[in-house]
């Protein structure tokens, strides 16, 4: 994959940028990172790159399915319950996708269509239904996915025992810090929450009070 060519990361980390001299309000020049950061540098361009192809993959993987990107996730979550032998009722497939009980009706009714689910009474709560992925489903998925898997495992089982708990504590620590709030992220959204001082500045969509 072709990187960008402003600095010799590549990626948009490193030192603050530095600004000419001769123009203090000139545009921010990128910095070039510190020698001791090119090999953490290299290592999220590595994962960058990784999560470039696993979206490109999850589109061909949705568009040679037919399917939306939460009807295919849908799909992964009731395949996964059902190897563990476990029951998702459409609440709890809800708050898997995070979406509404009426989303999540929405797409049930669409993947029942068309053959991938079905809803059945759940065997100790008779007021209750559980969804559950069909035979054709599982062979479907294993079909498009199977041999991109095995590939993925392939480069897995190449690595020996000390490499995979580095590996595996690595992703395990960078998912921890994305998941983390944004720094400042709540102040912002306070921010725009907040109501406008009287006489202050209002968003152009708040109309101005009456007198």
């Amino acid at each position: 994959m072709q990187r960008h060519s402003g600095g010799s990361s590549g990626y948009w980390y490193g030192p603050p940028a530095a600004t000419s001299a001769a123009s203090p309000d000139a545009r921010p020049r990128p910095a070039e990172p510190a020698a001791e950061d090119e090999p953490a540098v290299r290592v999220l361009n590595a994962l960058r790159d990784y999560r470039a192809a696993e979206a490109g993959m999850r589109r061909r993987s949705r568009d040679a399915m037919g399917m939306g990107e939460k009807d295919l996730l849908a799909l992964r979550y009731l395949l996964e319950a059902d190897r563990a032998g476990t029951l998702l009722t459409p609440g709890d497939l809800a708050r898997r996708l995070g979406i509404s009980t009426a989303s999540t009706t929405t797409l049930l009714d669409r993947l029942t269509r068309s053959g991938h689910v079905r809803r059945a009474p759940h065997p100790t709560d008779r007021r209750a239904l559980v969804v559950l992925p069909t035979a054709d489903t599982d062979g479907e998925v294993r079909s498009t996915l199977g041999g991109m898997h095995e590939r993925m495992l392939d480069v897995a089982r190449s690595l020996d025992p000390e490499q995979a708990e580095t590996v595996a504590a690595f992703l395990t620590a960078m998912a921890a810090q994305v998941a983390a709030p944004l720094d400042g992220a709540d102040d912002a959204v306070e921010s725009r929450l907040a109501p406008p001082a009287p006489g202050g500045p209002r968003p152009p969509d708040q109309p101005a009070a009456e007198s």
